[in-house]
């Protein structure tokens, strides 16, 4: 399964990279491929290494402001022209997404990916991955946004919500009819 990963390029601590270490382990380990922002730095390049460690495949989608950075070993990197086209492809070339911590464009990626979900654009299974809590105020914010009438869909349908990579990984086979 290709596995679309939206996540930080920043260097993090421990309590996001072992456990963001833990689940590229799992999915290398599963045969999966990693679909990426492509970023060889911080968080992107813990879960490309772990990926790559375990066996899984990576294919990476940068853009034209950030190529300096991307990986040179993925087996698959495009340079999209901006962050939208960049956006369409990771989308495009996936099976599933999964959204680990991040700033203001993982945060971009995942609103995009959910309101397209919920305009019936796409039917991929979409993880929101909890680590250390990090989403427990947008969770919160969901809930607020069902319980009054803001989303024509159940919020169970747009993402759901994994504590740990084990749990994100077995709910994105189950979809998957892999279990």
């Amino acid at each position: 399964m290709n596995i679309c990963v939206f996540l930080s390029a920043a260097d993090l601590d421990d309590r996001y990279t072992v456990p963001a270490r833990e689940f590229a382990e799992l999915l290398g380990r599963g045969g999966h491929t990693l679909v990426w922002g492509g970023s060889d730095r911080g968080l992107m390049k813990v879960v490309a290494d772990g990926v790559q460690a375990a066996g899984g495949r990576l294919v990476g989608v940068s853009v034209e402001f950030l190529a300096a950075s991307a990986r040179p070993d993925a087996e698959e990197m495009v340079i999209a022209r901006d962050l939208a086209e960049r956006k369409a492809l990771l989308l495009e070339k996936s099976d599933a997404i999964v959204i680990m911590v991040g700033g203001t464009g993982t945060l971009d990626e995942a609103t995009e990916i959910l309101e397209l979900k919920k305009h019936g654009k796409h039917t991929k299974p979409v993880v929101l991955l909890n680590t250390a809590g990090f989403y427990d105020g947008l969770r919160e914010q969901f809930q607020r946004m069902e319980d009054e009438g803001f989303l024509p869909v159940p919020l169970t349908d747009l993402v759901f919500f994994a504590k740990d990579g084990v749990g994100a990984l077995a709910y994105l086979e189950e979809s998957a009819g892999l279990q």
